[in-house]
């Protein structure tokens, strides 16, 4: 966590921007966090814990300063908010993909690399080199999936 807090604190000087304590604070809630995609509100219930002067609004102004800086990736589930997670990555390879349940809302991470073998084929017939990609698979986890089974026998 230490050397997490750390890489993430050079990239912020490297692109010679303060690091305030409430930035310090934001960032650090990430980092310690179980949660890998929060959406604003979760960033300040956790802030605030650690230093209940820092306002919601300073948490959306400098999650969208984290997200310029490339320190967070801003993601869309297609559920009405932006979530954010830590962008752990150093521009290397592509980042993960993610399945979300459309029951619970629940998201996991899927590290596989699913998609080398179109970015392939996209390189040698169109001669386009991607550079990332973002996969959202929909559906419904085991224990959504057994609810839904259940509710339909109730309905036969």
């Amino acid at each position: 966590m230490n050397i997490m807090m750390k890489r993430m604190k050079d990239k912020i000087k490297d692109k010679k921007c303060k690091m305030t304590s409430q930035r310090q604070v934001i960032l650090r809630a990430f980092v310690e966090s179980d949660i890998r995609h929060m959406n604003a509100e979760e960033v300040f219930e956790i802030v605030k814990k650690m230093s209940p002067d820092i306002g919601l609004a300073t948490v959306y102004r400098t999650l969208d300063l984290f997200t310029e800086m490339d320190l967070l990736k801003k993601l869309d589930f297609d559920d009405g908010c932006s979530r954010y997670e830590l962008n752990d990555r150093d521009n290397e390879g592509h980042f993960h993909h993610h399945l979300i349940c459309m029951g619970c809302g629940k998201v996991w991470e899927c590290q596989d690399d699913l998609l080398e073998t179109l970015e392939s084929i996209l390189q040698k017939r169109l001669h386009f080199h991607t550079v990332d990609h973002q996969l959202k698979v929909y559906g419904y986890c085991e224990e959504c999936e057994k609810k839904r089974e259940a509710e339909q026998g109730e309905h036969e």
